[in-house]
């Protein structure tokens, strides 16, 4: 039957309609398998030992249907996904991708998505993987199906199952339509457990009805009317609120603690595990109130470092060392070199601030818990609640309403791991939603950075020699897109980690992947680099990278980036505020031209058009694709330009927006984007690649405007005003 668009308090299952609007019912393994019964049910029996890794590039999603849709009694057809929707729009494309393979209308589908007890494993969204490497697996599960349903269609209407064809959910001979079969009918309250020999292949691009037609988000209207459910809208009963005590700096020990005033408030419950001491209440902000009375002393922190003397540390740190990419050999390519140039540059932490702060809830029933949580990782969160409890994973269940964007942050789940230790102590069912301040100190932050660049010219100014280190930033996209024959890509330190005990740490506080993760700094030091070979071979920024790209379909992307933006490149600096950057962010391409203006009394940027061309494979939904690259340019303005976090001794000295300042609508330039059509090969990522060259191209932008380079990330008026003081 079609979800209801209301939530009951007293359940749990979520199916998510077309509209988004979603309905929970309490549904037992056994009892949802009574109830496949009467349809035909693709399914894949969760936690029965299968361990399955996502991204092996089909190797690791389960090959059999049932893993990954049912079609019900009623022609309704539920796709399970262990991927989440965070605002990316997945949500829409893999409805679309299932319902194009299964020949049904969209409108008839129904998301199932991170819900541990339901769908296949997966380890999690990110990396812009879910329709590269989610997708293809579940279109093959599509395929199969209408394969079995065509197989039962021949047996009932009498025909060979060659003369018969699909459609809307049904089965019909292809020269008497009127002989036809529904979906529905042909399951005829049978549990359908039929597997083809020979599996059929995917549809041909050609043939898609569906996919590669632009289509508006079919969750859109439920989050704008608020429809829509996020963790911090569920309600169960008995259900308390946390306020949880929190040191001032990362690093500091709780010494002591007198609770005897929150005691005392009405309605409050003081509950403590070691350091974890929280207020719960049965209302959110008498929870608040009740932990303003709680006294506590911390130590300090043992962290020394803040933002003027991070990079030193960053550089001096002891890392392991990894060689991302070599060839050649960094001497011969050194003799080669008529001209060398080295530069270093330099990326501050950037904190995640999603719209929707962390947030989770859980309810613990004997030796069973059931977990509702904002995160990117519900498999994951499955683990960690079933570590905390003691409890086996099968006994725990995370289900994942929408999200209110990731970014990469989510990950971790350290809220879900206090509501679960809370919720023990309570013997309630307990919600933990981090506050504003809470989100910037418990943030893993997008890690601060260092990069050494030499890079040399021939006397054809060619690019022989290409020496990058790269200090605690992750080496994703730090591999060059050019044709240089001798090279050698380093990477210190990994970029993730900190904020623990024990051995020596990069940073002071934990970091992680962060939209891009390592790409968008990488990108910043690598294209800036470009342009500064650019200028010293005396060449135009645009016509040096067509000297030194070898690849064809990098050179037809920079081509129709060019061809759109419609300007005149000169060997900068030009006075234009003209800029140039490009990618390959994992298989996608990616090449950004923009045009800004430099206020050079007040040293601030406004950033007035922004070209972005994309090839990102197939393309499924192509206004949702023109959607997430508008989302990634505009994101992108606030690490480039402002976004920054600022620290000192264990401290985030950065607490809300008043001071940590992320893009405002008025700051929004004209956005084009061009997508390159390369329907041949398969769906690559979309969520993320556009944001990776923000920080790179509007550096170069700002060199052709006013001559200075920026080397440091944000580049921000102040450092801009201290450029041009320093030039003169």
């Amino acid at each position: 039957m079609k979800p209801a668009k209301t939530m009951r308090n007293d359940d749990e299952y979520t199916m998510f309609g077309p509209n988004g609007g979603g309905s929970w019912t309490t549904l037992e393994r056994r009892e949802f398998l009574k109830l496949a019964g009467g349809g035909l049910i693709v399914f894949f029996a969760v936690g029965d030992g299968l361990a399955l890794q996502e991204g092996q590039r089909g190797g690791g999603y389960p090959d059999d249907p049932n893993a990954y849709l049912k079609v019900g009694p009623d022609g309704r057809v539920a796709c399970f996904t262990g991927k989440i929707e965070m605002g990316q729009g997945i949500f829409t494309s893999l409805a679309m991708m299932l319902a194009d393979e299964l020949d049904v209308p969209l409108d008839s589908v129904d998301m199932v998505m991170g819900d541990t007890a339901l769908c296949p494993y997966d380890a999690g969204t990110f990396g812009s993987r879910s329709t590269k490497y989610f997708g293809p697996p579940m279109r093959l599960a599509a395929a199969e199906a209408r394969g079995v349903l065509v197989r039962l269609a021949s047996a009932r209407l009498g025909a060979a199952e060659d003369a018969l064809l699909t459609k809307d959910g049904a089965v019909y001979v292809a020269k008497s339509p009127a002989k036809r079969a529904t979906y529905a009918e042909l399951i005829g309250g049978k549990k359908i457990a039929i597997r083809l020999e020979q599996k059929p292949p995917i549809k041909h691009h050609t043939k898609h009805l569906v996919s590669g037609k632009p289509a508006l988000r079919t969750d859109a209207r439920a989050k704008v009317t608020g429809e829509a459910k996020f963790t911090g809208d569920i309600r169960i009963p008995g259900m308390l609120y946390a306020a949880i005590l929190r040191p001032p700096a990362h690093g500091a020990k709780l010494a002591s603690v007198d609770t005897s005033a929150a005691e005392r408030f009405p309605g409050a419950r003081i509950v403590r595990d070691g350091d974890l001491v929280a207020v719960l209440h049965d209302k959110p902000d008498l929870a608040a109130e009740a932990l303003a009375l709680v006294e506590a002393e911390f130590g300090p922190s043992d962290s020394k470092l803040d933002n003027t003397i991070i990079f030193a540390h960053l550089k001096q740190v002891e890392s392991r060392s990894e060689v991302v990419v070599e060839s050649g050999n960094l001497d011969e390519g050194a003799k080669l070199a008529a001209k060398t140039v080295e530069r270093s540059y330099f990326a501050h932490y950037v904190a995640h601030a999603p719209s929707e702060p962390h947030t989770a809830v859980v309810r613990i029933d004997a030796d069973k818990a059931e977990v509702w949580a904002s995160t990117q990782s519900p498999f994951r969160a499955r683990q960690e609640v079933a570590r905390t409890l003691g409890l086996p994973e099968a006994n725990v269940r995370v289900m994942t309403p929408f999200v209110g964007c990731g970014l990469g942050g989510k990950n971790q789940g350290g809220q879900i791991v206090e509501a679960t230790r809370l919720a023990r102590l309570a013997g309630k069912p307990v919600q933990v939603a981090w506050t504003r301040k809470e989100e910037f100190f418990n943030d893993s932050f997008r890690p601060a950075a260092v990069y050494d660049v030499r890079a040399g010219l021939d006397a054809a100014n060619r690019i022989v020699l290409w020496d990058y280190k790269n200090y605690q930033a992750g080496s994703r996209s730090s591999q060059p897109v050019y044709d240089i024959p001798h090279k050698r890509v380093l990477s210190f330190g990994g970029g993730w980690g900190g904020g623990g005990e024990g051995a020596v740490r990069a940073h002071p506080f934990a970091t992680g992947a962060w939209r891009g993760p390592g790409s968008n700094t990488n990108i910043f030091a690598t294209e800036s680099h470009i342009d500064v070979m650019a200028e010293a071979a005396g060449m135009d920024p645009l016509a040096f990278r067509f000297h030194n790209l070898a690849d064809a379909r990098m050179k037809k992307v920079v081509t129709a980036a060019a061809d759109k933006f419609g300007r005149t490149f000169a060997k900068a600096p030009t006075g234009h505020g003209y800029g140039i950057a490009i990618t390959d962010y994992l298989g996608t391409y990616v090449a950004t031209m923009a045009e800004i203006e430099v206020d050079k009394q007040k040293g601030t940027v406004r950033v007035r058009r922004v070209v972005c061309a994309q090839d990102t494979g197939e393309v499924i939904n192509p206004e949702g694709a023109r959607m997430q690259i508008e989302g990634c340019i505009t994101m992108g303005l606030g690490y480039a330009l402002t976004e920054e976090i600022r620290f000192k001794d264990g401290r985030v000295l950065d607490e809300n927006f008043d001071t940590y300042e992320i893009p405002r609508f008025s700051w929004l330039p004209k956005i084009e984007v061009v997508l390159v059509d390369n329907p041949d090969m398969a769906p690559q990522g979309c969520g993320e690649p556009a944001v990776t060259v923000m920080g790179a191209v509007i550096a170069n932008a700002i060199y052709d405007a006013i001559g200075v380079r920026m080397h440091t990330l944000p580049m921000t008026p102040a450092r801009i005003k201290e450029a041009l003081a320093a030039k003169r």
